[in-house]
């Protein structure tokens, strides 16, 4: 009788890339994949530790697995696994815990049935590099061709746990995009911590790597996860805007709207820059899809610091702001910093900066009533419905239709004052 294996994954795209990748291997070394709720002989949790509030999840998710079947194995994987390997070791149930790139040995310890492992050791060496990728739905796909990061913000455990940056070689990844392809994936999503530094220690570049993808015929879309400001070139923006398969959609971390607080991030650009950037994107691609990412009540920032920020971000055209409190996390130079922010006054911040990210999202959709674009249905179905995104990531939703799934369709874009984004076949 196969053993039965749950997934359980937290924390960004990279995350699920490898959880998919690691699920591929034990489903062809004969495990049965069941769904994390039910009751599984293994439960794997691949975890992050970018937030107090993941870390809270990381360990309810430990928890949930072994009230479910407390005889069974349970792996705990990924960033929180590499920063608390001993204190994750001595929680009920966990029976072995491997950091960082140490997840990919999950097969072999499964087959070595060791006894619980407290080590966690990273293996983040320069060179040691494990290609992965995700389908969502059988239709996008998450592939993971950078990992690690060289940067030292003040605020982020990310190099912690995952060590220096490194990444795949240009071939490597075009095998990885053509073996999603094969499987029918129609959109490929570009991930990693740090993807605008691919290829830095191979004397490779990641303009060079998107011109030989988007040469690969049977992949009609290609799309870009978050690129941090110092290293979206104009050479990258001005590829996008020429290409049919580069998709219109920047995701660009500012952080902080003020230059004191960047500098105490320890970024390594100002607000110039990332004004520069926004301006430059949106004049090439009037109807680009532009993200930013801001982190509300970091230590030191001022009720004037945080207003500026929110001028600078009202004044630009973004599309959407992910805003998330500051979550002081161990081993971080922002712990050392005077003047924390109290948590009621966080909360407060985050809330103003959500407030703004759906007027902005709702300027969006209605800067793109009327326009005519292309629709990628999924598979999923949403209760009665199937869902799919326009080239500049506007969902858009209807009636299942079989025949809808994994298809490119035209459509005339409404607006009709809810989410998502109406639409009539064209």
């Amino acid at each position: 009788m196969k053993q039965r294996i749950a997934f359980h994954t937290l924390g960004c795209k990279l995350n699920f890339a490898e959880t998919s990748t690691l699920a591929r291997q034990l489903k062809d070394e004969g495990y049965q994949l069941v769904d994390f709720r039910e009751v599984a002989d293994v439960y794997v949790i691949n975890t992050c530790y970018v937030t107090g509030t993941a870390e809270k999840k990381c360990r309810l998710a430990i928890h949930q697995a072994h009230r479910r079947n407390p005889a069974a194995r349970i792996a705990v994987l990924g960033c929180f696994a590499a920063l608390d390997p001993a204190g994750i070791a001595n929680m009920d149930g966990v029976d072995m815990v491997l950091g960082s790139n140490d997840k990919f040995r999950l097969p072999q310890r499964l087959k070595e049935g060791e006894s619980p492992d407290s080590a966690g050791e990273r293996t983040d060496e320069e060179g040691a590099f494990i290609p992965a990728w995700s389908s969502h739905g059988r239709t996008r796909a998450f592939i993971k061709i950078q990992d690690g990061c060289d940067y030292s913000c003040s605020y982020c455990s990310i190099p912690l746990a995952r060590g220096r940056s490194r990444s795949a070689t240009i071939a490597e990844v075009k095998d990885t995009v053509q073996q999603a392809v094969a499987a029918g994936v129609k959109e490929v999503i570009l991930t990693g911590v740090n993807i605008g530094d691919f290829g830095r220690r191979r004397g490779e570049s990641f303009r060079q790597l998107l011109k030989e993808l988007e040469a690969i015929p049977e992949l009609p879309r290609l799309r870009l996860s978050s690129v941090e400001p110092d290293l979206l070139h104009d050479d990258i923006i001005a590829l996008v805007a020429g290409s049919e398969k580069l998709m219109p959609h920047f995701h660009i971390p500012l952080q902080s709207g003020s230059d004191r607080i960047l500098k105490l991030m320890k970024r390594r650009y100002g607000t110039g820059l990332f004004r520069d950037l926004v301006l430059k994107i949106h004049e090439k691609l009037p109807f680009a899809f532009i993200a930013a990412d801001v982190i509300a009540g970091f230590p030191g920032e001022t009720d004037a610091e945080f207003g500026e920020g929110l001028e600078l971000l009202r004044n630009l055209p973004l599309s959407y702001i992910h805003a998330f409190p500051y979550s002081p996390r161990p081993g971080t130079a922002s712990l050392r910093l005077p003047d924390h922010i109290p948590g009621n006054m966080i909360k407060e911040r985050n809330r103003e900066l959500n407030l703004l990210s759906a007027q902005k999202k709702e300027s969006f959709y209605r800067l793109n009533a009327g326009r005519t674009d292309q629709v990628l249905f999924e598979s999923a179905r949403k209760g009665e419905k199937m869902q799919g995104f326009t080239q500049n990531y506007l969902v858009v939703r209807t009636a299942f239709r079989e025949d809808f799934v994994n298809r490119i369709i035209p459509v005339e874009l409404k607006h009709l004052g809810s989410k998502p984004m109406a639409f009539h076949i064209l």
